[in-house]
């Protein structure tokens, strides 16, 4: 039997680093979607304060899951 997969969009933001802003938004995705098969990161960003200093990373990702 063949498999149906889709795409979502998403953003992500986490105070701690750029992993935990990814793992945050598939972890999220996950609870409220099945079937999660992977995803690409297509943007990456940092909000910063004056003096330079990151204070948020954010994420762009496409996820994907197998439709049933």
């Amino acid at each position: 039997m063949s498999e149906v997969a889709k795409v979502i969009e998403i953003n992500s933001a986490s105070r701690k680093g750029f992993e935990d802003a990814v793992r945050t938004g598939l972890a999220k995705v996950a609870g409220t979607i099945g079937n999660v098969r992977g995803a690409w990161i297509s943007e990456t960003k940092v909000v910063t304060a004056p003096d330079g200093e990151i204070e948020e990373w954010r994420v762009c990702m496409r996820v994907t899951f197998v439709v049933e």
